[in-house]
């Protein structure tokens, strides 16, 4: 079954993931592996309510036409963010970086009038859209007195909790996958893909989730490897390459350690590293270098609240009408001229840029109508 027939049934949006999948007739290694979608960026597993939409979420989307994938940006992922800055910049916005902003303005009538920078500056404007987390807008940037007290509640009590973590890696040369048969220095169609290791059967993507509600990192981690310099070459010198790795399941607060114990990080690291040398001898050796980003440094490094890459669950109680949380999914807030344009907001998470969009369109409609 394709990933686009996928996104067209009906069913799959409220299922749980585990038994969509029992109905398939394939390999229990090929079920895991799409199964693995619908964990990703999550604290759930397979047999989670509303896991199936995790897994829509990851198929429905298309890349000039071609439904149901995914594909690598040339340059690497800020060349996104420079494109949207290059045509903001010739349609006459003014870009500020390095610019934390502490707090929002908001004027005696309780409408949203700038914000307030760390150093100080007070930048001026009638219309602020956020693309922070729910919970770092509503409860880190306003005075808590101007929100309606069941909206901070809802806000404060959403679940943004995250079992991810992120590893990018510098390698010497390209993994060479034992089961394979087309192995060479140069790239193959087995290096462009997304790379699913470590869960061959549904029942270890389980195994690795109770290991983290019990308070480990996963004994045996789901692994999702993407290598983009296997297409794209300017992200590496020649014969080198860039891995990208995204692991399940690390939680927030180890019972067993800390994310601060630099000894502590590279030992989960080196079991990350470990079991892909099981389907990639040779894999340990080639490694330069490598960042780790575990769930609180995406909270610190990158403003993700509790380290949640989608800035708040994908649940079935978050989705479409609750997200954020109910009685705010048009973007607007309960504080006039103040909208809410990331992840936090309608449709979710994923480079799509449409949260941002459809804010942007419904802060125009606004703006139009007070002219």
């Amino acid at each position: 079954m394709g990933c686009w027939r996928i996104a067209q049934n009906p069913g799959l949006a409220v299922c749980v993931l585990e038994n969509f999948v029992v109905n398939f007739h394939m390999a229990d290694v090929l079920k895991a592996t799409l199964a693995t979608d619908a964990v990703i960026g999550t604290t759930g597993s397979v047999s989670t309510p509303g896991s199936g939409y995790v897994l829509l979420h990851h198929v429905m989307g298309e890349t000039d036409g071609d439904r149901g994938i995914w594909s690598f940006v040339e340059g690497g992922m800020g060349s996104v963010s420079l494109a949207i800055s290059r045509a903001a910049e010739e349609a006459g916005v003014t870009i500020v970086t390095e610019a934390e902003v502490s707090k929002l303005i908001i004027d005696d009538s309780g409408k949203v009038s700038g914000v307030l920078l760390a150093d100080g500056t007070e930048l001026h404007s009638s219309v602020v859209l956020s693309n922070a987390t729910p919970y770092k807008t509503f409860v880190e940037f306003l005075p808590q007195n101007v929100l309606p007290y069941e909206f901070l509640g809802a806000i404060k009590n959403a679940d943004y909790s995250s079992a991810t973590t992120k590893i990018n890696l510098a390698v010497e040369k390209l993994p060479q996958f034992h089961c394979c048969k087309l192995n060479s220095p140069d790239a193959g169609p087995q290096h462009m893909g997304t790379i699913h290791i470590g869960a061959e059967r549904m029942e270890e993507i389980e195994s690795a989730r109770l290991d983290s509600l019990n308070g480990i990192p996963s004994r045996r981690p789901i692994i999702e490897m993407t290598i983009p310099s296997a297409l794209d070459k300017t992200i590496s010198p020649p014969g080198k390459h860039v891995i990208n790795l995204f692991i399940q399941y690390t939680p927030y607060k180890p019972s067993d350690g800390s994310w601060e114990d630099s000894e502590y990080r590279s030992s989960f690291a080196q079991r990350c590293f470990d079991l892909i040398e099981e389907y990639a001898p040779g894999f340990n050796s080639s490694i330069i270098g490598y960042d780790m980003l575990t769930p609180p440094d995406l909270e610190r490094e990158i403003g993700l609240t509790g380290g949640n890459i989608f800035h708040g669950a994908m649940g079935l109680d978050s989705l479409f009408l609750m997200r954020p949380v109910k009685g705010c999914s048009n973007y607007r807030t309960p504080v006039k001229g103040l909208y809410l344009c990331g992840s936090g907001a309608h449709p979710g998470g994923g480079v799509m840029g449409a949260p941002g969009r459809n804010a942007a369109l419904v802060a125009i409609q606004d703006i139009k109508a007070q002219i």
